[in-house]
C-alpha cells in the first residue's frame, strides 16, 4: 500500500450529498473486472453519458480538474453498500485523500485499507474550501500534512484534523491492518508462548513437571 505523508494537489469540488456507493462504482462492474482497471468506470453514471461520450459537465471531465488527486464532497459522501471496490475506484482514478463533513461509515473505514486518507471537516470549512476549489486557477493547490494533521487551502486557510493515531500511524507506514499486525508479530508470539506456559490446557498440552 502507498504511503501517505503529505499531498499537495488540485481538489475537484463534488458538493452533492449523499452520493451511493453504486455511484461511485456500479456493481455490474465489480464483477469480471480486473483490479487495476476500476478507475475507467469511477463515476460512471455521472462521467459518462447514455452514448458512453464523457460528460462535459462532469467535474472530473473538466480540464481544469485534470490530474485532481483530492475531492471535496458533501455530506454523508459513499453511503449505501459497504463495497471496497469503491475504494479501489477512487483510488485507481487518482484520488488520494477526500474531504467532507461526514462520510459512510463502512467506506470511511475501508479507506485506509487502501492508502486514501479521509479527512471530516465542518459544514462551513467544506463550504469554503468548495468555493476555493470553484475558483482553481494554474497552480491553486491544497496541501494535506499527515504527520501534522493541517490542511492549508490555495488562500492560505490552515485547518486541523483528526484521525485515529492507529489509522495515521498505518498510512504514514503504508500499512493496512494485516502489515499492522504483523508489525508486532514478535510481541503475539511472545504472548502466546508465556500464555502457553500459564494456561497449557487451552492448547492441548501437559503441565511441564
Amino acid at each position: 500500500m502507498q504511503k501517505f505523508t503529505s499531498l499537495s494537489a488540485v481538489a475537484a469540488p463534488l458538493p452533492e450529498k449523499n452520493v451511493n456507493t453504486d455511484i461511485i462504482i456500479p456493481i455490474k462492474r465489480l464483477v469480471g473486472t480486473e483490479r487495476g482497471t476500476l478507475g475507467e468506470f469511477a463515476f460512471e453514471p455521472w462521467r459518462y453519458g447514455a452514448d458512453g461520450r464523457p460528460n462535459p459537465n462532469f467535474v472530473l471531465n473538466q480540464p481544469r480538474y485534470a490530474g485532481a488527486e483530492i475531492l471535496i464532497a458533501g455530506t454523508n459522501f459513499a453511503c449505501g453498500s459497504s463495497r471496497e471496490g469503491a475504494v479501489w475506484a477512487l483510488n485507481e482514478f487518482g484520488i488520494r485523500a477526500l474531504m467532507a463533513p461526514s462520510f459512510g461509515a463502512i467506506f470511511f473505514n475501508n479507506c485506509f485499507q487502501s492508502g486514501v486518507l479521509p479527512i471530516v471537516l465542518d459544514d462551513a470549512i467544506i463550504d469554503d474550501f468548495m468555493i476555493q476549489a470553484r475558483e482553481v486557477v494554474a497552480g491553486s493547490e491544497f496541501n494535506i500534512d499527515l504527520e501534522r494533521q493541517i490542511v492549508t487551502s490555495p488562500d492560505g486557510t490552515t485547518v486541523t484534523f483528526e484521525t485515529e493515531s492507529f489509522r495515521r500511524e498505518a498510512l504514514l507506514a503504508g500499512l493496512d491492518d494485516l502489515g499492522m499486525t504483523m508489525k508486532r508479530i514478535g510481541d503475539i508470539d511472545a504472548f502466546q508462548a508465556a500464555d502457553r506456559d500459564a494456561r497449557p490446557w487451552i492448547y492441548g498440552l501437559q503441565h511441564k513437571v
